[in-house]
């Protein structure tokens, strides 16, 4: 489990590559601190499973499934990724439960200056802009960020001056594949409530009652 806020820029030093599946080492500092194998840290949004490291670097395996779903497929050497450690028990909550399981890509349209901020636009599939709403919690490569506006067929976000510095944010322009993982309370809730039993007690009016909908 994340939370969405970005502790630091890594750079990709080797892609191993192999039909549908890669290795990617990424160089690091921070989330090396007290890394240990089979620990998880989400790249680009990514939860990744630590296979190898050192004080400088770390490996990691992309499977097939993960290599279609999401933009690592056309990372290349060099370039910067966004990374986060797993949350730890204890751990302040700055940002959203973020599963780090991408539920799929989308692709900046537009990139504006919004007074002290930075204006973004995403275009994305339908079945992702079911699960978002205004002023709703969305993860765009591992950024936990507030959604302002929805439309048909792409979403917007803000991004204040900080976290376009901290993240892969200010080097991606219009055209840019980003990876999206959706706020998964309203997945949860759409699956218990088309799903539910005639007698279960959670319904619409319950939901409404106590302040989820």
């Amino acid at each position: 489990m994340f939370t969405g806020i970005i502790e630091e820029l890594g750079v990709i030093q080797g892609i191993k590559r192999g039909g549908e599946w890669m290795v990617l080492t990424i160089g690091a500092s921070i989330v090396l601190k007290d890394v240990q194998l089979g620990d998880s840290i989400a790249v680009n949004g990514v939860c990744l499973t630590v296979t190898s490291f050192s004080s400088r670097e770390f490996t990691v395996d992309v499977m097939p499934e993960t290599f279609h779903k999401t933009s690592l497929s056309d990372i290349q050497v060099g370039s910067k990724v966004n990374l986060e450690r797993a949350m730890a028990a204890g751990g302040r909550f700055g940002g959203h439960f973020v599963s780090g399981h991408v539920d799929g890509t989308g692709k900046i349209v537009s990139k504006t200056s919004y007074g002290n901020a930075v204006l973004f636009e995403i275009k994305a599939p339908e079945q992702l802009l079911h699960y978002m709403i205004p002023k709703g919690s969305v993860t765009i490569d591992g950024i936990s960020l507030t959604i302002l506006d929805v439309s048909s067929d792409r979403f917007s976000v803000s991004i204040i001056p900080h976290t376009l510095e901290m993240t892969i944010l200010q080097h991606k322009g219009m055209g840019a594949t980003v990876n999206l993982e959706c706020d998964m309370i309203g997945k949860y809730i759409e699956k218990f409530i088309t799903t539910r039993k005639p007698t279960s007690k959670l319904t619409e009016a319950f939901l409404s009652e106590h302040g989820f909908m």
